[in-house]
């Protein structure tokens, strides 16, 4: 049968021509070449293999068959329709002689069975040789992407040329805002996998770091309570592309406080269908604490000014000052509305208000000092506490 089977292999290159229509143009060029090398090839090897169990002699030429197809855009569907056509175009020739050869029925059975065999090898390979290029591209287009977060996060970020460069490189479109979102490295994989394919992802010194095109555009606040649902999560305000720098500093400092759980998503967020209430937290809406928070020996050295009256009084005198300074600053000044909340008659109130004021020697009746004395209460709730009790 070898002269039938060798020279089947023209016929075979324009049936492929003529039945694949990706290949139509494409056959006279280095493509062709490589597709004609591989059909001698596999009608050589077809011969030497029959009656044996060897396997394969070298399927380099089928694993790049199946590189080339994803280099050039394509599916693998071309290819495998490709291996069918020439396979029923060998098997014709084949079976149109078989009395030539004095193949019984049952040789022309297993002659069949050992033709689809080897073809179906011949196609696993090029399939192989698709996934081997396809991982390869998409481990240096996550490389290129990396690259172009790791940038985004650097001071100050790439500007103009360098920045459309990086974008270019990493095949992602540049937004006209954007925001960063930070989570813990851990889970940045289950959240970036419910994000939508424009959003950039990558590890950076130990974060999980998400790029979030356009964030505040239809449908995108639901994206992310999903991708964030059970995770913890923080993004920094929505910005133009020259004030990158703005979101990126406002979600890291933010990140440490969401970790430690001071600052947390609101109680009641909603559930999305089976998954829990979404974590993430918008740094915006906790801009006081980040303030309080951005140098901490300031905030401790105002704590430390603002309340050291209640250093000089009895534990349960303390407590009492903090519960009435506590209400009468959240009703603006208003007696009556903070007896209310206090369950005391007004009087009580005037009566203590009177002592505090002598205590914070007129701090409570300027304007700043009064401020002052609010955020101490608020960053340094358990200073009190954690100070020993003064007698007298």
């Amino acid at each position: 049968m070898r002269a039938v089977v060798l020279d089947t292999s023209d016929d075979i290159i324009e049936q492929v021509r003529a039945q694949v229509a990706e290949y139509a143009l494409s056959m006279n060029g280095v493509f062709g070449q490589n597709i004609r090398r591989g059909v001698s090839v596999a009608l050589e090897q077809f011969l030497q293999l029959l009656g044996t169990d060897a396997d394969l002699p070298d399927t380099r030429v089928y694993f790049e068959l199946g590189r080339v197809e994803h280099r050039h855009g394509r599916t693998m569907d071309a290819l495998q329709t490709a291996y069918r056509v020439g396979t029923r175009v060998l098997w014709r020739r084949i079976s149109a002689g078989s009395d030539d050869y004095g193949l019984t029925s049952d040789d022309i059975f297993r002659l069949a069975e050992a033709l689809f065999a080897y073809t179906e090898q011949l196609a696993a390979a090029s399939v192989a040789g698709y996934a081997h290029e396809q991982s390869l591209t998409a481990g240096s287009r996550q490389a290129r992407r990396h690259t172009l977060v790791s940038a985004l996060l650097r001071t100050p970020p790439p500007e103009g040329p360098e920045l459309e460069r990086l974008a270019r490189d990493a095949e992602w479109s540049l937004p006209r805002r954007l925001a960063v979102m930070i989570c813990d490295e851990e889970s940045l994989q289950a959240v970036f996998r419910r994000l939508p394919p424009d959003a950039l992802g990558s590890r950076v010194d130990g974060l999980g770091v998400v790029v979030v095109p356009d964030p505040d555009g239809p449908g995108r606040a639901d994206y992310l309570a999903d991708a964030t649902a059970g995770v913890a999560a923080v993004v920094g305000p929505t910005v133009g592309l020259d004030q990158i720098p703005r979101t990126v500093t406002r979600a890291r400092s933010a990140w440490p406080l969401v970790a430690a759980g001071d600052i947390a998503a609101p109680d009641d967020g909603p559930s999305r269908g089976h998954r829990p209430p979404s974590r993430l937290v918008r740094s915006d809406d906790h801009l006081l604490t980040l303030l309080l928070h951005a140098d901490v020996s300031v905030t401790a050295d105002l704590v430390a000014q603002r309340l050291e009256p209640l250093r000089r009084m009895t534990a349960s005198a303390r407590d009492r000052a903090v519960e009435t300074l506590r209400a009468w600053l959240d009703a603006h000044g208003d007696v009556a509305e903070a007896a209310g909340t206090l369950h005391v008659h007004p009087q009580t109130v005037r009566y203590r208000l009177a002592r505090l004021k002598e205590s914070f020697a007129g701090a409570l009746d300027d304007p700043v000092a009064r401020l002052e004395v609010a955020l101490a209460l608020r960053f340094g709730g358990a200073f009190a506490a954690a100070e020993p009790a003064v007698e007298g």
